[in-house]
């Protein structure tokens, strides 16, 4: 009997991963190829092709049975409805491009080809393969050099009018305050994202004018969230405190998504959720301080059961398995 598969592919500024994917979420190969500077969009795709054909044969060495049943795509403003990425900050390709359509005129035959944003693609993960499975309303945030999020709404991923919604990373948190990636001031990203704490453990460093601190010898260019959390574990004052402000802001961030959407639960993914009840506990108390009293104590906040290192590829092959619930 055949297995069926779905390939997934997840567009990087720097690294393209792709991976096979079998029904249960497990990655059965994978590899990847450089996120070109050079602008040159039939390039890429030919090159992409050309590395997924490539994988596609290598696991048919291990299992003749297989029936590739997709692609599944997750970019940086990747727009589902029109199989577009469009204006990608951190792409080498400018304005409007035709992603989906330019990749179907190398597999001409694959059932399934859809693309999306890299966050949309990680809440249909986590519904397919991972804890959200038994869920049909929950929010996605995921926490890195940004802050994304995917929202399911009765079992669908919620795209909006025009296949950008759900960017709660750019919810204004503070009118005015630090600037965001983005351009804006005081969306919630630009404080709780692993560059946001970055930032805040800046900022608290001056504020005390703290020199005994173990980020105190830090480059702002070296430090990142993960030496934060190990700062936190060995009783780092200020460390300790980075997460308890991130804690609170993301809280408020999720309390306004709660009263949005009332969902069952809240998935946090990405590496600043690695320092568990760090992050989880104020972010959970500060959440439940701004609910409405219908809400309080209903809203799970749970870590994502996707691997951190699959979870790319992983999401985006579930887009296939939704393309062919339709």
């Amino acid at each position: 009997m055949m297995k069926r598969v779905a390939i997934g592919v997840d567009i990087g500024g720097t690294n393209t991963a792709i991976g096979v994917v079998d029904p249960e979420g497990n990655v059965m190969v994978k590899d990847n190829i450089p996120t070109p500077s050079h602008g040159d969009i039939e390039r890429y795709i030919s090159d992409l092709a050309e590395a997924i054909n490539e994988l596609m044969k290598s696991v048919k060495l291990l299992n003749k049975d297989l029936e590739f049943l997709g692609i599944g795509i997750g970019a940086p403003n990747g727009n589902y409805y029109s199989g577009t990425i469009e204006y990608a900050p951190n792409l080498s390709f400018r304005g409007v491009v035709h992603l989906v359509e330019l990749l179907r005129n190398h597999f001409p035959k694959m059932e399934a080809i859809a693309l999306t944003n890299d966050a949309n693609a990680a809440a249909l993960g986590e519904m397919i393969y991972g804890g959200a499975k038994d869920m049909r309303n929950f929010v996605m945030f995921t926490l890195g050099t940004g802050v994304g999020s995917g929202l399911i709404v009765n079992g669908d991923l919620v795209y909006g009018h025009d296949g950008f919604a759900g960017e709660c990373g750019h919810t204004t948190l503070v009118p005015g305050g630090r600037r965001c990636g983005c351009g804006s001031l005081g969306h919630l990203e630009a404080y709780c994202s692993a560059s946001g704490m970055k930032r805040t453990a800046f900022e608290l460093l001056v504020q005390y004018n703290t020199t005994d601190s173990l980020l105190a010898d830090k480059s702002y260019n070296e430090l990142d969230s993960k030496m934060i959390y190990e700062a936190a574990v060995k009783g780092d004052k200020i460390a300790l405190e980075v997460f308890e402000k991130t804690g609170a802001w993301l809280g408020l961030g999720l309390s306004d998504t709660v009263h949005h959407l009332s969902p069952e639960a809240v998935f946090l993914f990405g590496g600043p959720t690695a320092a568990g009840d760090f992050i989880f506990k104020p972010t959970k108390e500060h959440m439940e301080k701004h609910l409405l009293p219908i809400f309080k104590d209903k809203i799970k906040i749970l870590p994502s059961k996707l691997k951190p290192g699959d979870a790319a590829i992983v999401g985006a092959s579930a887009l296939v398995w939704k393309e062919l619930e339709k």
